[in-house]
Parts: C-alpha cells; structure tokens; sequence
C-alpha cells in the first residue's frame, strides 16, 4: 500500500513527496487541489509562488550560488486509466502505490510517474538546503495531457530564466533535445437509426486484455489496438446475422485502446453458440499474431446488455466496419537508427456512437509537418470516401533540436562525471511542453530528462525505482555547474 512501498527508497524528499502528491487526485482539468499543495508547500518553505491566468503555477527560490536563473519545468496533471473491475474514482481516490521488485506502480490503475516523479523532484529541490544551484524558477503546469493547455496559456512574463529543464521524459540515461509535433484529424458520419427488431436476444462483444500505452512513446511496439480488432470480429460474422445497436472503443487521444465494445442483436436459439465460437477463433488468432508483443487479447461474448430500443441500418453498419477497417493505425514510418522508433504515426483514439452520429477521434505526430500533413489528408481522405464530415485541429508545434546547445553540452559531462559513460541523445516520438515554451520565449535553451517509465498512460505503467536516484544526482550535477 501507499505507505510502504516507497520505504527506503532515495532520494527520501523526492519519494515522500511522489507518495503525498500520490494521494492527491489530479485528473487532467482537475488539478485544483494539486495547485493548492504545491502553492501550500511554497508557503510552507518560505518561497514566493504565483498561479497565472490558465492555472500554471510558478515558484521562485533564490539562488546560492551565481549564475542566470534556470527553469525547471513538470507537469502536475496525469493520465487516468484503470483495469476493468478495479474500484477506483479518480476524482476522490489516491493511487494506490505497489512496490514490485525493482519497479513502482499503481494497483489497477496508472502510476502517475508521469509527470509526477517530475513534480516531486522540484518539490524536493523546494525544500532543499544543501545543493548549489543558481537562481530557480520552478513551473509547474497543467493539462499537458489533454493538449497542452497550460503550457498555451503560460504567462512568459512569469519566467527571467533562459535556459530550461524539462523533467517528463521516461528514459533513463538518455537527454532529449526535440519532440514531434501533432494533429488530430477527427471524422463524424451521419447514421441512420432504425427501430430495434423484436424477439432479438441483445449480446455484447468486447476486445479487452490489451496493454495499450503511450500514442507516442509506445506507438511503434505493435501493439493492438481494440478497435481495429473489434472491427476485424465483425468482418467475420455474417451481416444478416445481427444488427449494431452500439460501438465503441477507446479513451483518450494520446492513448493506444486498450479496449472496445459492441453491442449487437441476434436472432434467439443458435446464433448465441455462433458468436462464442467465433471470439474463442479470433482471441487465438490475435494472441498468434500479436505473439511476444501483446498476447494477453481476449474477446467476450456476454448477454448482460441492455436492450436497445434503436439500432443502425444494415448499409450504415457497413459504411462504420469499412471506415474503421480503412483509417490507418500506428507507425507510418520508423527510424532504423534510433531502434524502430517512429518517426511519424498516427493513433486510431476513440470511437463511438452518439445519437445518430459516429464519431472517430485520431491523432497523428512527426517532427515533419509535411508528413503530418500527409497523414491527415490521408485519414481525412477516407472519411470524406465513407460521406463524413471530417475537422482537422490546430497542430501543436515540434521542438527542433539545437545540438549546440549549451545546457546540453553541461548535462553531458555531468552525466559522464557521474555513471562513467555519455548519455544518448534523442528526439521523442511524444509531444512535450518545451515545444511551446520555444516559441513563447525565442532562444530558450532546453533539455528533458527523466527516469525509466514503461507502460505510461495505461494501468501497466511502471517506474524503475533506481532510476529516480540518478535523475535527482543528475539534476544536482546540472544545477551546480550552471552556477559555477
């Protein structure tokens, strides 16, 4: 439990305070009581805090050291993801933290490391009396995950510092100086809903056991994705034999679905025996194909839906299959230098049915805007090809790499002073805040760094313990000789 799993790990601030802040729910949008710790324990410790107009928070520690002031950047909400059966409420409940071997979880739901071990971190530093540092401005922001909110609505006049540090990457012993940049394309086709057939028997079929992950991070793993499959369940079964009364998969745009619903409704008698025989034929045929990368797959048949009054035309049940079916999932290209990761993707979120409409929500990265470019019309060609209306989003912007930049060249030495050999550098297939604060504030010089953390925005999230140690001597390290 919360208590326990974090005994005797260091550095004991950053844990103690990764374990409050753990306790405190801060949903994306809902970081109201997450901004009033972080101002309390500024209070608490003798330093200026201020919140701006979009919820950001700013927390001023002078320097004991000279130097120009640095700013250190986490953001304070975090994904909110649980199995099916956990007994969990985001909005009242803490996370329960689970110590397992050499890693940190949640129990049934996302750890929150993301960004939380961040937030610690600059908790710590807070309270700090003993580390060389310059003047810091320490930010903490809001609703990174939903679309980087915060960071759009960030006051610049808050901050003096130009140089940053960026605490939200997931790779231990790796500095990241760049990020993608993203779009969502969204579809909506217009239905038509007819009345629900009598003496049907209503069934619902589900795709679940997946492990979902990071839209970014996680993208280019192959991993399955619910709805993609859920579809292919559908494209063997005889469309005479039922009809859709509902369809939906997915949770939210930066997360890989985990998990996708139906309910159908089937003539009584043998049909029922059919639709067994058939999940039992497709969870094998999943469980092969996704063999070593996600083979915990499972589809359901199970008659405890409700009975619908409506249900979709056979010629618009058709037209969902096919544009689900056609939308492109996951990476679209990879890098053979940097192990397979993507460098351009697109994420099929979520879908489904409300009213007489069936919504699609996608999003697609690159650090090429031509390539997103590309994506979007592509996805965007297929709705218009299945009659729906489709809306391109406002993009968010990529960070583009400067490899003269001076904090990284001081984040390297000291990451080779401390564990004996050089960081990688790289770019993140994953949006970041630092993108936006670039154009906030021209010529800000940044780096992100960060512990290892697998699994992130889904509840097989996990931190490697050790990890969180290193960030916070790494951290020390940088600080100190950006006042030297």
């Amino acid at each position: 439990m919360t208590m326990d799993a974090t005994e005797g790990l260091q550095p004991q601030a950053v844990w103690r305070f990764f374990r409050e802040i753990s306790a405190i729910p801060r949903e994306s949008k809902h970081e109201e009581r997450i901004r009033e710790y972080v101002l309390g324990e500024a209070a608490r410790t003798g330093l200026r805090g201020v919140a701006d107009g979009a919820g950001n928070v700013v927390v001023y520690k002078p320097g004991n050291a000279p130097g120009p002031a640095v700013i250190l950047q986490a953001h304070l909400d975090m994904v909110c993801e649980k199995d099916k059966g956990t007994d969990h409420d985001f909005h009242t409940d803490p996370i329960r933290l689970v110590r397992d071997g050499d890693w940190i979880r949640g129990d049934g739901t996302t750890l929150g490391g993301d960004n939380g071990i961040g937030v610690a971190a600059m908790l710590a530093l807070m309270e700090d009396r003993t580390l060389s540092h310059p003047d810091l401005e320490l930010l903490f922001t809001i609703d990174e995950e939903t679309g980087l909110t915060g960071a759009y609505g960030l006051d610049p006049s808050l901050l003096t510092g130009r140089t940053l540090v960026n605490l939200d990457s997931e790779e231990d012993g790796t500095l990241f100086i760049g990020c993608a940049g993203g779009r969502s394309t969204d579809i909506s086709l217009e239905v038509k809903l007819e009345p629900a057939p009598p003496r049907f028997t209503p069934v619902l079929v589900k795709v679940a056991g997946l492990k979902g992950g990071h839209s970014g991070t996680d993208i280019h793993r192959g991993r399955g994705n619910a709805i993609k499959l859920l579809v292919r369940f559908f494209k063997e079964l005889d469309p005479r034999r039922y009809h859709l009364a509902s369809f939906s998969g997915g949770s939210k745009h930066n997360v890989i679905p985990r998990e996708a619903q139906a309910v159908i409704l089937v003539n009584q008698g043998g049909a029922l025996a059919g639709l067994n025989e058939l999940a039992l034929f497709m969870t094998r045929a999943f469980a092969t194909e996704l063999s070593g990368i996600d083979e915990g797959v499972r589809v359901k048949v199970l008659k405890d839906a409700g009975q619908p009054s409506q249900v979709v035309s056979p010629a618009d049940t058709a037209r969902i299959l096919d544009l689900l079916h056609a939308l492109p999932h996951g990476a679209m290209q990879v890098n053979p230098e940097g192990g397979g990761s993507a460098l351009s993707s697109t994420n099929l979120a979520i879908c489904g049915l409300a009213g007489s409409k069936f919504g699609v929500l996608t999003n697609q990265r690159s650090a090429s805007k031509t390539s997103i470019d590309d994506i979007s019309e592509m996805t965007a060609s297929i709705g218009r090809l299945s009659g729906a209306a489709v809306v391109k989003g406002d993009d968010y912007p990529a960070w583009k790499p400067d490899a003269g930049s001076r904090v990284l060249a001081v984040a390297k030495r000291a990451h080779e002073r401390l564990f004996g050999k050089p960081p990688g550098v790289k770019v993140i297939h994953a949006g970041l805040e630092c993108a936006v604060f670039g154009e906030k504030i021209p010529g800000l010089d940044m780096i992100s760094l960060g512990p290892t953390i697998e699994q992130a925005h889904s509840p097989s999230e996990r931190m490697r313990t050790a990890d969180v140690e290193k960030l916070w001597l790494l951290l020390a390290a940088i600080l100190g000789e950006l006042s030297s």
